[in-house]
């Protein structure tokens, strides 16, 4: 357990032999090498659970000035997706991390596994349900990964990614400018944060009511035009965020070429009317045989899932040739591991890994009896709801124990057997990128990313009238 700040003059005497804030708010790094040991913990648990507000906006604006200056910055994976769409790479299936707790650690973890591989291609993101049940808005998540980046010794990009930027069906159908100005308000939420990567998910609102594919697309089509169009106007001067797009909703029936071609057809033509010469999007999600999280068993597990290959492979070659990098695999992370070398072997570039990683710790052996039959009990008098009909327990605990994760943050940072529970993260995290072949990319994406001119904003009030405490 580190230190947490209890006020942005606490907060700087605490760093002050890592670094300083000059008079005219610049960050001035002293010992980079103890600010990356030791103050990187500190900014990450103070910035997680400080209860002043001006304590965590002083945290978090010392990680993100604190990795620039080390030379960590947030960056879009755009350039290496044109690259791929140019077939200049292939046999890599870039991993994105829905890291839902205890997150500063392993990102570092994530991140030191890379650097091990000489990978760099590693995306980190959250989706916006996430953020609701594991206590993380864009801000506090960009903090813990940088900071994690931090403590990793990671020099370089840094992928930030909001994931499932997504319209609700049903709150769509009652309020459909009302849910729209909501997604547009989490974009600019996204992006003032350090986001530089945003999937757009308008999948929810494809109506198969109609006989004509391109009728069913254009709801998706049209919100998805918008809010990408909306992205080009509030990203940073010098960079275009990468931005996905969405045709099938995970768990539903598998994508077809005829639902991508009208889908991409449609966007194009909506998209350059609202923003006319703007890069579109890098990428597009589909629907192949898989499920969030995973189907649980009654007994306990979870069942085998039957991906169909060929069709992402099919729907990736029909994005590239549009100018993608091609088709995204969503709801992975419970698949069998023999399976992942596939993901690069059929062109998927991006693959998306959540469930996984939290089963890995809340499953763990080192995991604490008492904690989870505490946080099971949370679970029986908060999301009791959610149980569906014919559940067991087992299944019922599978599927609503993600939503203990935000009551329980503090805990689950804090475990006493943490080191224990890391070691198997680092081990699946080497699976996972080896397979996808994420080995080896440190030198591809040096080649296609280069450091925007995107400093961070200036530093809060409330930090510069500390540092006259301080000095």
């Amino acid at each position: 357990m580190s230190t947490v700040a209890t006020s942005p003059a606490h907060l700087l005497q605490l760093l002050r032999p890592y670094l300083g804030v000059s008079e005219d708010g610049g960050l001035v790094v002293t010992d980079p090498k103890g600010l990356r040991s030791s103050g990187a913990s500190i900014l990450a648990w103070t910035a997680a659970f400080a209860s002043d507000p001006a304590t965590i906006q002083s945290a978090q604006w010392l990680t993100r000035a604190g990795a620039w200056e080390l030379g960590i910055y947030s960056a879009s994976i755009a350039p290496l997706y044109a690259a791929r769409a140019r077939g200049a790479y292939e046999g890599l299936s870039v991993p994105a991390l829905n890291l839902r707790t205890q997150v500063f650690s392993s990102t570092r973890v994530a991140l030191e596994t890379a650097a091990e591989m000489r990978g760099a291609a590693v995306i980190f993101e959250l989706a916006r349900s996430e953020q609701t049940y594991t206590f993380q808005r864009p801000a506090d998540y960009a903090t813990s990964v940088l900071a994690g980046a931090m403590a990793a010794g990671w020099t370089g990009p840094v992928f930030i990614q909001g994931d499932h930027y997504q319209f609700v069906a049903k709150k769509y159908a009652v309020d459909a400018e009302g849910v729209t100005a909501e997604i547009t308000r989490a974009c600019t939420m996204a992006v003032d944060a350090g986001y530089r990567n945003i999937d757009i998910d308008a999948s929810t609102l494809v109506d198969l009511g109609y006989q004509n594919v391109r009728d069913q697309q254009a709801e998706n089509v049209r919100r998805s035009a918008e809010m990408a169009a909306h992205i080009r106007t509030i990203e940073p001067r010098g960079v275009s965020i990468s931005i996905g797009g969405e045709i099938g909703e995970v768990g539903t029936n598998n994508s077809t070429v005829e639902e991508l071609s009208a889908y991409l057809d449609g966007f194009d033509a909506s998209f350059s009317r609202l923003a006319p010469g703007a890069q579109g999007l890098s990428k597009v999600s589909v629907q192949t045989g898989t499920s969030h999280g995973g189907v649980p068993l009654p007994g306990g597990g979870v069942a085998e899932v039957a991906l169909d290959f060929d069709v992402l492979q099919r729907l990736g070659e029909v994005a590239r040739s549009r100018g993608l990098a091609g088709a995204v695999q969503h709801g992975a992370s419970t698949l069998p591991d023999e399976l992942f070398h596939r993901f690069p072997e059929v062109g998927t570039a991006e693959v998306h890994l959540a469930t996984g990683f939290q089963n890995l710790l809340l499953d763990h052996s080192a995991f604490p009896s008492a904690l989870r039959a505490e946080m099971i009990a949370w679970l029986h008098e908060h999301a009791a709801d959610e149980a569906k009909p014919g559940d067991t327990e087992e299944q019922f605990i599978y599927r609503t124990r993600k939503k203990a994760l935000g009551p329980f943050k503090r805990q689950l940072w804090d475990l006493a057997r943490m080191p224990e529970i890391l070691q198997a993260q680092r081990e699946r995290f080497h699976t996972l990128f080896s397979q996808l072949g994420v080995g080896g990319s440190r030198s591809l994406v040096e080649q296609q990313i280069q450091r925007p001119e995107d400093p961070p904003p200036p530093p809060p009030a409330e930090l510069l009238a500390a540092r006259r405490e301080v000095v």
